[in-house]
């Protein structure tokens, strides 16, 4: 149900939703032109000193502001984070995740594609390679095998994803 603008006087639909409050909860229902106006003006942030903002910004990023965190769990966030960022140490020990079927890796490699591409990318990189070898438009005889080998790793990475 459409309800009318929430700003005095306009008598237009309020389509567009705007935070009453920082928490998120209550929204106010402004017409298009409204809302862009309530919106250049809000600030998230009113009311809250630099420290209050910082704290916030720990808090949804971190899960808990970093002050509150022990030298402990200080000392064991940086190794993690040099350890992410060098790509050494506990990040080399994990173990290999589940390989892929024979069949999907053969595939992507029949494709000329690493086993993380998308199915986008997928989709893409088969249809270059059919025209590139599709029987109608190649000049080379010998690309109907070519075509045949790309169109059956494509239906496997089809079904493989579940398309």
């Amino acid at each position: 149900m459409i309800k009318k603008c929430d700003f005095p006087g306009c008598q237009r639909a309020g389509t567009c939703r705007a935070p009453k409050t920082r928490d998120l909860r209550e929204y106010w229902n402004f017409c298009q032109e409204h809302a862009a106006e309530y919106n250049k003006n809000w600030n998230f942030y009113a009311d809250m000193t630099p420290e209050e903002i910082e704290e916030d910004w720990e808090r949804q990023t971190f899960g808990e502001p970093i002050k509150k965190r022990t030298k402990q769990d200080s000392a064991d966030y940086i190794k993690f984070l040099n350890d992410f960022i060098t790509g050494r140490s506990s990040f080399d020990k994990m173990p290999p995740k589940k390989s892929l079927p024979a069949n999907i890796t053969a595939a992507f490699r029949t494709l000329g594609l690493p086993i993380t591409a998308s199915w986008r990318e997928i989709g893409t990189k088969y249809r270059t390679l059919a025209k590139k070898y599709h029987p109608d438009t190649a000049k080379d005889k010998s690309s109907g095998n070519e075509f045949a080998q790309i169109s059956s790793a494509y239906q496997t990475l089809k079904k493989h994803f579940g398309k």
